[in-house]
């Protein structure tokens, strides 16, 4: 959004040390990853469990967040979980 692009936000992040990216609306590129996460919240979450309220949705993501960390196996990370290569980097 705009608040993004104001000029006293973009001095204080440049200030920061931080290198600002805007490429244009809907470019995934920059943040593929998180990106990435976001469709799979919602194509397997919260499509299927449309909240009532914010309550409802910060508990649907709650339990969705939980669920990726700690029983979701990944591809990208030999079909294990993340929690445990945390915990195995610990």
């Amino acid at each position: 959004g705009s608040q993004f692009t104001a000029e006293e936000f973009a001095n204080y992040v440049l200030g920061q040390g931080i290198r600002l990216s805007m490429d244009g609306k809907g470019r995934a590129t920059d943040n593929a990853f998180i990106e990435r996460l976001w469709r799979n919240v919602k194509y397997e979450k919260i499509y299927l469990n449309p909240p009532r309220d914010g309550m409802d949705l910060y508990l649907l993501l709650a339990e969705y967040f939980d669920y990726y960390n700690h029983e979701r196996r990944h591809q990208s990370i030999d079909y294990e979980r993340p929690i445990d290569l945390f915990k195995g980097a610990a």
